[in-house]
């Protein structure tokens, strides 16, 4: 089974972790992706550019709308997600867990329920 791990980052919260802090987030990034890359459950991994780089699209009455910025206007914004393939529910929280933003925000855990 496939699951989304997603990754939001709140810059306030950001802020106030030390640079040993940071370091360890971003050493623990290459340790997560090294420890599920040789278990084989790596799918994909993606880090997302902040809301200030983003467009948002909509369409009313068939005209297209461009927004500068994300969707949902907030402090947290999600920054970064990866897939894995794993054979438990439980597996993938477990890895979840040793994601290093765990330790400061929340981790989501979603099946992926259909791929195109």
């Amino acid at each position: 089974m496939r699951y989304l791990l997603t990754l939001h980052m709140n810059p306030t919260l950001w802020a106030t972790l030390t640079d040993d802090q940071k370091n360890g987030v971003f050493e623990g990034h290459g340790t997560f992706i090294k420890l599920v890359t040789e278990s084989g459950e790596m799918v994909e991994t993606k880090a997302l550019a902040e809301p200030s780089d983003t467009k948002t699209v909509r369409v009313k009455g068939g005209a297209k709308q461009v927004q500068d910025g994300a969707f949902i206007e907030s402090e947290a914004f999600f920054c970064g997600y990866y897939v894995v393939d794993v054979e438990t529910e439980e597996r993938a929280v477990e890895l979840a867990a040793m994601i290093p933003d765990a330790q400061y925000t929340a981790v989501e855990v979603r099946k992926i329920v259909h791929e195109g």
